[in-house]
């Protein structure tokens, strides 16, 4: 799993693209305490949907629940706006540590569904480790001497 924070920051823009295409997974984040984050969801679903893969499932975050008394965006603002958009929805305190492991477990979970559902893993199959090195550890029919 590779996570990638551009915080929303502008000069991320032009790169931005190259990583929806590759994410089965996205936390569109807001915080709560700004009105500004919260009204630019939907441009960040229109970007998702414009650059990213078909079926990526996405997950929305109201960060920064620790800060309740600055708070400018109330929770069922954001329920509202992930059970229109098809999203699930946090809300979590980095700061606290609150909710910010069910949000990644529940991520995490749902992409594999997701995935799994596309590519059936074939639970026979072999799997192929490589020493450091680069060598395989794969079995020989070659017989050792001595």
């Amino acid at each position: 799993m590779q996570i990638w924070d551009t915080a929303g920051q502008e000069r991320f823009k032009n790169i931005q693209a190259s990583y929806y295409k590759g994410a089965n997974g996205i936390l569109v984040v807001y915080d709560i305490t700004n009105k500004e984050s919260f009204e630019h969801l939907n441009s960040w679903l229109i970007e998702i949907e414009k650059n990213g893969n078909k079926n990526v499932y996405k997950l929305l975050i109201g960060n920064k629940s620790d800060l309740e008394e600055q708070r400018a965006i109330k929770k069922e603002e954001g329920e509202e706006f992930a059970s229109i958009n098809g999203l699930e929805f946090f809300e979590t305190s980095a700061k606290a540590n609150y909710q910010v492991q069910e949000a990644f477990i529940t991520l995490t979970r749902d992409i594999i569904k997701t995935v799994s559902k596309e590519k059936p893993m074939d639970l026979n199959a072999s799997i192929k480790l490589k020493k450091p090195g680069g060598s395989n550890n794969i079995p020989t029919n070659k017989k050792k001497c001595c």
